[in-house]
């Protein structure tokens, strides 16, 4: 594989965004006791940041191009969002299971965050 080839990361994928789907449910349900508003607004930040900002390449339509190092950035986001809102939310027997979770994932990613921290 060349440098400029994008890893196939069809498996990461499948994690990283099975922690993106725990992050979009556990962080309104940490905070929502707290503020609604706030609830609401860190849906739209973890879904609307990565869907508007991406790395050419990585995915097909880019609508702001950001440099690789941005994309890991935001993914790291998801993962600590996932991690720490399931243990503020949840018991430990849902918690566990997603830091696990997030753990494959960051294995998972290192290829793809290789390729990106190149762009």
């Amino acid at each position: 594989m060349s440098s400029t080839s994008r890893p196939d990361d069809r498996l990461a994928s499948v994690f990283r965004f099975a922690t993106e789907l725990v992050a979009w449910i556990a962080t309104p349900w940490a905070v929502a006791s707290r503020s609604v508003p706030l609830a609401v607004l860190s849906v739209v930040v973890l879904i609307g940041l990565p869907t508007l900002l991406s790395t050419p390449g990585d995915k097909r339509n880019v609508i702001v191009a950001v440099p690789g190092p941005v994309t890991i950035a935001l993914v790291l986001v998801q993962l600590a969002a996932a991690v720490v809102a399931a243990w503020v939310a949840w018991p430990a027997f849902a918690a566990v299971p997603v830091t696990v979770l997030a753990a494959i994932t960051v294995v998972l990613e290192l290829p793809r965050w290789r390729w990106l921290a190149s762009r």
